[in-house]
């Protein structure tokens, strides 16, 4: 770790208050800028948490598409790649807190803003139910306990109440922690996976290409790795985090485009290690592929280490639920104050509220708590709630994603020319329109039918839920008219739409 990351410049805090001025920002940031580099890149790194996305999906993806289902994580991470690129150059353009809602804002005006955040927000507050929902199982294998609802539904409500404390804790607080997390769950998934390539390994990587079966005859087996490719797509995102946080990280332009970049190398390494690791572990691919072996995860565990071992593994694998639960929360409530601050959402007086002793925004933190312990409590009454609500969750991050590169390549066509300190010069557009086509290639592969056996509501479930978020937040929209509840600068990155005088271009003109 640098030095610059240890210690306080305060030349370089003045500068970044200056930055926000320049932005149109006249207020002064209650947020303290207690975040270091690596706290930022660890926070997208627990939030994207290599190990909750494999253990949690392993098996189905396993089962879907063989182990040639690994390459999938080379796929989403080059494509997601390409969408940190363009983050990077947006965030070190418009540092502020909060992420895609203020870049949204920026990049198309007031209500493109306004829907990139309200889809956003829900898609975190159901995964942040979804993660800790999912914590459960692992939890009861560590105590010796029987799965049930209750011990579930428990251990989730219990996981979410301590990253809130967490939280409430302050930017120093949540910076070390996340490095703790960051330590345990790499330090976890590398001495995990070395000791199954070294002691319970079965495989040797021709197996990688070699479907076994999976998907059916050859012609069929695209639509299999489509699907076992979820692992994948689900496991990439996270690095937005890092911007959710720029008023709290010094140099903020410099540092999160850098930290998202990293967060993509680290977590991409970490998920993809793990998969092997599992994979070439896994002794009988077929039980899984038939559904003979539900959980190849346990299995392999149980098999490769002592009931002791296997129990620290469990402790580190719940260490992991944890931090993706906090790092996900932090990001929630940072969007949350954010739109808020804009006067944007319901009970916004209310949500903007900031702590100074603490310097974070405590009813922005209790709602990143509440709504996710609401939905899981649900789950007690129908099962099939829960399914329903978190299966917007990883398409909602996804189609927040793509409002904001669509209205990047179009403020770009339009005459948007980036001046942070990171910037992709002439690969601005390529590297966009790459962005945007992955993205809907991603988004394409979540929403299609894959059980032309059941319901068509079954079908169309993830479609289903983004039409109830998309609709309800037009109806908000359109009634409630948040975009004029506030001045804050809006659809300014376009040049035609600063000189129309929309904005008071005094405010911009010394950075732009």
């Amino acid at each position: 770790m640098s030095s610059s990351s240890k210690s306080v410049d305060h030349s370089q805090l003045d500068e970044d208050a200056q930055h926000l001025a320049r932005l149109g920002y006249t207020y002064e940031t209650e947020f303290k800028r207690e975040m270091s580099f690596w706290g930022n890149v660890s926070l997208g790194f627990t939030y994207l948490s290599p190990v909750v996305g494999v253990y949690t999906l392993f098996a189905s993806s396993l089962g879907l598409g063989g182990p040639p289902m690994i390459w999938s994580f080379l796929i989403v991470g080059v494509g997601q790649f390409f969408v940190a690129l363009v983050f990077g150059e947006i965030v070190s353009n418009y540092p502020v807190a909060g992420g895609i809602y203020p870049w949204a804002r920026r990049l198309w005006g007031a209500k493109w803003g306004w829907m990139t955040g309200w889809v956003y927000l829900i898609a975190l507050l159901t995964t942040i139910a979804g993660v800790a929902y999912g914590a459960g199982t692992f939890l009861d294998a560590l105590i010796g306990i029987d799965p049930s609802t209750t011990s579930t539904i428990v251990c989730a409500i219990v996981l979410i109440l301590a990253a809130t404390g967490i939280n409430l804790g302050g930017t120093k607080l949540l910076n070390k922690v996340a490095m703790l997390g960051l330590l345990a769950e790499l330090g976890g998934a590398l001495v995990v996976g070395l000791w199954l390539l070294v002691v319970a390994r079965k495989h040797d990587l021709s197996v990688l290409f070699n479907s076994f079966g999976a998907g059916g005859d050859g012609s069929n087996y695209f639509y299999a790795f489509a699907a076992a490719a979820l692992i994948g797509i689900y496991q990439y995102y996270g690095f937005e985090a890092c911007g959710d946080v720029a008023e709290e990280v010094p140099n903020p332009g410099v540092r999160i485009p850098k930290a998202m970049r990293m967060t993509i190398y680290i977590g991409g390494f970490a998920a993809t290690f793990v998969c092997l690791s599992l994979i070439l572990a896994v002794p009988d691919y077929a039980a899984v592929i038939s559904g003979q072996n539900t959980d190849p995860v346990g299995t392999v565990l149980t098999d490769a280490f002592s009931p002791i071992g296997y129990r620290v593994v469990l402790a580190v694998v719940l260490i992991s639920f944890l931090s993706c639960v906090m790092s996900l929360q932090a990001a929630a409530s940072r969007l949350s104050y954010s739109m808020a601050r804009d006067k944007m959402l319901p009970a916004s007086r209310l949500l903007a509220k900031f702590q100074e002793s603490r310097h974070v925004p405590p009813y922005s933190l209790l709602l990143a708590c509440v709504v996710p312990v609401l939905v899981i409590l649900g789950s007690a009454v129908s099962p099939d709630a829960l399914v329903v609500i978190v299966s917007f969750a990883a398409f909602g991050i996804y189609l927040g994603f793509q409002l904001v590169v669509f209205a990047a390549l179009r403020a770009r066509l339009n005459g948007w020319k980036p001046s942070g300190a990171f910037k992709l010069g002439k690969w601005g557009v390529p590297v966009n329109i790459a962005a945007l086509t992955w993205g809907l290639i991603g988004i394409t592969n979540m929403v299609w039918p894959r059980t032309p056996d059941s319901p068509w509501y079954v079908n169309y479930l993830v479609l289903l839920s983004a039409v109830v978020v998309v609709g309800s937040g037009f109806i908000y929209l359109f009634a409630r008219k948040p975009y004029t509840h506030s001045d804050s600068p809006a659809a300014d990155a376009i040049p035609s739409a600063r000189t129309a005088g929309e904005y008071e271009p005094s405010k911009i003109e010394n950075y732009l």
